[in-house]
């Protein structure tokens, strides 16, 4: 453990991070809800078609490495990938960094082949929506993992939605390499300002507790009430000043979670890191190991680990499941394009900003902002990610480069749709408004 001596490591944490260019990776982290296909229900961490029993057969099938904690697995490794559990059985593939989209997609596809195929005879299915649409939350059983024991009960103390978020939804993020301070606070005021049209391109949770809930991303909105002090839009990410030492302070005041002593999670949520760093716990001293551990217990819309990770998408439908990381691997990867994105949302106030965030949850690209749509953003944006891609001109086998990826996107943008509008036309129409329709339709198929 490495006791912290001095405040000047925290900002050294983010310094010694940056790499140069041609070490550049892109990272994606996919989260999926499983349901029975019978009922629509969640499915349990325990039984013979449970969580754990879907680990047990990957790892025996596909190699892959168990972890466990208290007698129970809850994640496996294989090479640089890891499969993890978010708190209601969702299940998250968290990728080895790739050089390429092309590798993204080979990794995702290997991993729904190896899911469906444990998966199916079990009649468990996957879905490519951002919530569980049919199991309420007292419904779905926890995950056994010890932070999920302390951030679950602490939850209601800050929000009202904090469990929800925990339990029902699933997302997809992109994480991304930085060169230097300059660069990676470049890239974390640009994420924080294109979350609104992220938000609007992929919303894709307009249904849970078995009806419609008036959101196109209820997943987003979602979070607007699951813990003010660590979620949603950082005033200070949009100061041209801003540095790491200013994520540094917003990090230090925000409530801990835990700290792991001895495999045993501690609970802390009685202090902030910086009365933790200053005071102390029970004899325990602040290690960089905590702080580590606290900076993914903080969800802002972009938020600054060892890399820049871009949060504010509902998870997606297969199709659209590489489109983040190929999105943000154009537009963030080369530095024109890098500008032209941060042009596209510089000049908004910060009432405005705070407006067409709360906007883009309920209307998604019909949301207004001046003059515009969502959606016209939403295309010039595409545009700009699309030329990066082009002159990035990375290739596979076949001769096609990174931009196939963004098709699928950009064919919806063009008739002016996001998924959750695709959703919510067959939900009236071809669906019938039957849950069962509905997961017939959203479950992921071998591709």
């Amino acid at each position: 453990m490495s006791v912290i001596e001095k405040h000047e490591e925290l900002e050294a944490y983010f310094q010694e991070a940056g790499k140069p260019r041609e070490r550049w990776r892109v990272g994606t982290e996919y989260e999926k809800v499983g349901i029975d296909k019978h009922t629509g229900q969640a499915i349990p961490y325990f039984g013979p078609r449970g969580v754990e029993y879907i680990l047990r057969e990957l790892m025996d099938r596909f190699r892959w490495e168990p972890i466990e904690q208290d007698g129970h697995i809850i994640a496996l490794n294989r090479e640089r990938a890891q499969i993890t559990l978010e708190p209601g059985g969702q299940i998250e593939l968290s990728g080895e960094p790739c050089e390429s989209i092309h590798c993204t997609y080979a990794e995702f596809t290997l991993h729904i082949r190896e899911l469906l195929e444990v998966c199916e005879p079990l009649g468990v299915v996957f879905l490519g929506l951002g919530m569980q649409p049919v199991s309420k939350l007292d419904e779905i059983q926890w995950v056994p993992k010890q932070r999920y024991r302390i951030m679950g009960p602490y939850m209601p103390t800050v929000g009202t939605l904090g469990q929800r978020m925990m339990k029902q939804t699933a997302t997809v993020q992109a994480n991304i390499d930085f060169l230097d301070e300059k660069d990676a606070m470049m890239k974390f005021r640009t994420g924080m300002g294109l979350a609104p049209v992220l938000i609007a391109m992929f919303a894709n949770s307009p249904i849970c507790d078995g009806q419609l809930n008036g959101y196109r991303s209820y997943r987003e909105h979602i979070w607007t009430d699951t813990d003010k002090s660590r979620q949603g839009l950082l005033k200070f990410a949009f100061a041209p000043e801003a540095g790491f030492a200013h994520y540094v302070e917003y990090a230090l005041d925000v409530p801990m979670y835990f700290i792991i002593r001895h495999h045993n999670y501690v609970d802390m949520t009685s202090k902030t890191f910086r009365q933790y760093l200053e005071y102390g716990h029970n004899g325990e001293r602040a290690t960089l190991e905590d702080w580590a551990d606290h900076l993914t217990t903080l969800f802002p819309e972009t938020r600054i680990k060892r890399y820049i990770e871009v949060r504010s998408v509902d998870s997606q439908p297969p199709e659209l499941m590489p489109a983040l990381s190929a999105l943000i691997k154009g537009a963030f990867y080369d530095n024109d394009c890098l500008h032209a994105a941060w042009d596209l949302v510089k000049g908004w106030s910060w009432d405005e900003r705070m407006q067409v965030y709360l906007d883009s949850h309920e209307n998604a690209l019909a949301a207004r902002f001046r003059r515009h749509s969502l959606l016209d953003l939403a295309k010039e944006f595409l545009a700009i990610a699309w030329e990066g891609l082009r002159r990035q001109h990375v290739v596979n086998d076949a001769g096609d480069d990174e931009t196939i990826y963004l098709n699928p996107l950009k064919n919806l943008l063009a008739q002016g749709k996001c998924p959750a509008d695709v959703v919510l036309e067959k939900w009236q129409g071809e669906l019938q408004k039957d849950i069962q329709k509905l997961i017939a339709y959203s479950a992921y198929k071998l591709p």
